[in-house]
């Protein structure tokens, strides 16, 4: 059995979809949601699908000792960031080597690092003139958004995409490729 924590900031739509498509799979759990916002929406999801959570606040994040027992508490194996929005601390990198992912709305390396999240990404594509966007899935490092890359998915982007017709083409890439990357670096393990 492999136990994964999600990470997540935001809405959970990702969380969600990783929940749904791991349900029927007897060797992995999702053994915890973690979010660094009490009003995350994906925690309302986690609860839905009767998968454990809790908070730790971007005070407490950094912190060894609150984190690292957490995460011994619910025998995490692996850490998927679903739309999480802090830096994954260098002690919690060490005790999970490539056994951390992350997902970006864009395909890396452009449009990436600090600040480069969400609405931000699609609006630097849709100013750049881009005739395509995508989703990246990356090993997290102690650099934002520079970890190794996994897979990379595209999709075409036509001159009259706004900013939130690129984020729904490239939440449809996510919706259908992230669960799948997950299970293919699982069956590595």
């Amino acid at each position: 059995m492999i136990n994964l924590a999600i990470f997540v900031s935001g809405g959970g739509t990702n969380l969600e979809n990783i929940i749904r498509h791991f349900a029927p799979n007897p060797d992995v759990r999702i053994a915890l949601v973690l979010s660094n916002r009490a009003d995350a929406y994906a925690l309302v999801r986690a609860k839905r699908h009767h998968v454990p959570s809790v908070v730790v606040p971007r005070a407490d994040f950094a912190r060894e000792e609150i984190l690292m027992p957490l995460m011994r508490q619910y025998d995490i194996d692996f850490i998927v960031l679903a739309g999480f929005l802090l830096m994954a601390p260098d002690f919690l990198i060490d005790a999970y080597p490539r056994r951390i992912i992350n997902i970006h709305p864009a395909l890396l390396p452009k449009y990436g690092g600090k600040g480069m999240y969400g609405h931000h990404v699609h609006e630097a594509v849709k100013a750049a003139g881009e005739k395509e966007t995508g989703m990246t899935v990356h090993y997290v490092s102690n650099v934002c958004d520079g970890g190794e890359i996994i897979a990379q998915f595209a999709t075409p982007l036509s001159p009259d995409d706004t900013p939130d017709d690129i984020a729904a083409k490239e939440h449809v890439l996510e919706q259908k490729y992230f669960p799948q990357v997950i299970e293919q670096l699982l069956n590595e393990l």
